[in-house]
């Protein structure tokens, strides 16, 4: 008889990761290498990644802070300014040291002010991606001040994705932590080989009323933001059919209590410590626990050419709802991502 209490599947990965640097990264990245194989590491540092030189020396960085014996492998992006240089970005992937490449349009997120301001001045850039078969990873937001907030992903892809694809049809793209009912019909109307979304637990579990339930809620506040529950319903449907276009990816953001609880607070949800535990929970509340390796272990991989993890991992679930303590940063900390929800599934000790 089937065990209902464990599942098992391949060590997932978590495609779309912020650890930010120095001593935030010392005590946040142990909380990912915990669960995963290896995750794309966002390049928006104060001052961002935007060479291969940069990239190594932050990879190194990372690789310093891991816990003795650790098997994780951070893979490495390269932040685009309107100035890239394609040759630097073609060198930068032919040796390793980037994985993909990473759009922000200017001022929509955290770190971004440094972003494109045009996206028609990076062809070149973009064929250099096309010709090696790396992906482009998208923030998929307008900045403009006269589009709602709550619209800037569909108008991107109005603007920006539909024109882009259609001048670059070779180009890989990541069409990172979709929020709209919009962005996954688009993928499953296009169900091209060539792009892909990822869908985080936070935006999976939660909607905009999250944010102001009782009051201002700061720590449910993130870009892109949540959206009604209708757009909640379609990611869920997305992330559970077992469709190849949509994977894991986190959008695991560490921000301290100081500077999310505040007068203008930063935009992101720290979920790394109960992110899987997190999906596992939302994939047993709808019946697709099946599905769950193909999102967390193997879509990703099959999208960047990348070997599926061959370990595999081991979850339990509990009798008791988990808890999982803020991490502690000096005299702050950084609160961790707290679903609707309670959690029971934990990874069991070998």
């Amino acid at each position: 008889m089937k065990n209902e209490n464990v599942i098992t599947f391949n060590r997932p990965d978590d495609w779309h990761l912020h650890v930010r640097n120095d001593d935030v990264l010392a005590a946040v990245i142990g909380d990912t290498s915990r669960d995963f194989g290896r995750a794309i590491i966002m390049p928006n540092l104060p001052t961002p990644i935007t060479t291969r030189s940069m990239a190594t020396a932050y990879r190194d960085e990372i690789l310093n802070q891991l816990p003795d014996k650790s098997k994780f492998s951070p893979l490495m992006t390269c932040y685009l300014t309107d100035t890239t240089d394609p040759d630097d970005l073609r060198e930068g992937l032919k040796s390793g040291a980037y994985t993909a490449a990473k759009l922000y349009p200017a001022g929509a997120t955290t770190n971004s002010n440094n972003g494109v301001t045009n996206i028609s001045y990076l062809d070149d850039v973009f064929d250099v991606l096309s010709e090696l078969g790396c992906p482009l990873l998208v923030h998929g937001e307008v900045v403009d001040d006269n589009v709602d907030v709550f619209d800037r992903e569909n108008v991107f892809i109005q603007k920006i994705l539909i024109p882009l694809r259609a001048r670059h049809k070779k180009l890989k793209i990541v069409f990172e932590h979709i929020t709209t009912k919009q962005a996954v019909e688009y993928i499953e109307n296009e169900n091209p080989s060539c792009l892909a979304a990822t869908i985080t637990p936070h935006h999976l579990s939660i909607n905009r009323n999250a944010m102001f339930q009782g009051g201002i809620r700061p720590h449910m506040y993130c870009l892109p933001i949540a959206k009604r529950e209708e757009h909640r319903r379609t990611l869920l449907r997305a992330a559970c059919s077992g469709d190849e276009h949509f994977f894991l990816g986190t959008d695991s953001a560490p921000h301290t209590k100081e500077t999310k609880e505040s007068s203008c607070g930063c935009a992101g949800i720290y979920n790394s410590p109960c992110a899987i535990s997190t999906y596992l929970q939302i994939f047993e509340q709808a019946d697709a626990l099946g599905q769950f390796n193909d999102f967390a272990s193997k879509n990703g991989p099959l999208f960047y050419n990348l070997p599926i993890n061959t370990e595999l991992v081991t979850y339990k679930k509990e009798n008791k709802p988990l808890v999982f303590p803020n991490v502690v940063i000096d005299a702050d900390s950084v609160e961790v991502f707290s679903p609707p929800f309670n959690l029971y599934w934990k990874k069991a000790t070998s």
